[in-house]
């Protein structure tokens, strides 16, 4: 770690390539780049493994190992990642690399340095997620068309929380709006029941990964 100048230093709890399994890239080829670290505590939370830990690595490393995977899409999670001052410049120099990047994060963080060629996927925590007060709601007015709004979904209640904010706030307006489930908490069938019943101008999509492989299988 004394090695590595802090400027360039992330944590990082590993570099994998699998599918996109959530978002409208879904489905696609992806590498990612999951960095250790969280501000928040979500009550479903299928990441606490990304806590504390990870191993200290230089950006120009990581980038390194990204374009070895030979994958144009990247994305860049956590945990938070923007608990990462670095993960700016990370993101800074995938882009220059020609990579299309995807950055997740949770809207606590503020999204206002994040490159304007990003794609960000922001999620706006409901109240069963125990952090609904951690929503940086200044961050909405920075959304770009290219942008992504993701509401994990436990319940009804959750439910209809997101579709009051998402006509409150204009959200389908700015960029494209997504509904999922937390898994096992609430039936996909019903979610989508209520979002035809509403008219809601949302995408409902499933966590396609847990789908795919075991729901508790890591580096996928």
């Amino acid at each position: 770690m004394a090695d590595i100048p802090s400027a360039e230093r992330l944590r990082v709890i590993e570099v994998y390539a699998s599918i996109q399994g959530e978002s409208t890239f879904a489905g696609l080829p992806c590498v990612f780049v999951r960095l250790a670290g969280c501000n928040l505590r979500c009550t479903w939370c299928d990441s606490t493994w990304t806590f504390k830990g990870g191993e200290p690595r230089s950006i120009d490393d990581v980038v390194a190992e990204v374009a070895g995977f030979g994958i144009g899409l990247v994305e860049v999670t956590g945990g938070e990642p923007l608990v990462h001052r670095q993960a700016i410049p990370l993101m800074e120099r995938l882009l220059a690399a020609g990579h299309t990047v995807l950055l997740e994060t949770s809207g606590s963080r503020d999204i206002g340095p994040v490159p304007s060629g990003v794609h960000v996927i922001l999620d706006l925590k409901p109240p069963d997620s125990g952090e609904e007060r951690a929503n940086l709601w200044a961050n909405i007015p920075k959304l770009k068309p290219i942008d992504e709004v993701k509401f994990v979904l436990a319940s009804r209640r959750d439910y209809e929380w997101a579709r009051d904010v998402v006509a409150r706030e204009g959200l389908a307006a700015r960029c494209t709006v997504l509904f999922s489930v937390a898994f096992g908490h609430v039936a996909a069938a019903d979610v989508v029941e209520w979002m035809l019943a509403d008219k809601v101008p949302a995408r409902f999509q499933v966590q396609m990964h847990k789908v795919i492989w075991p729901p508790e299988q890591r580096g996928v």
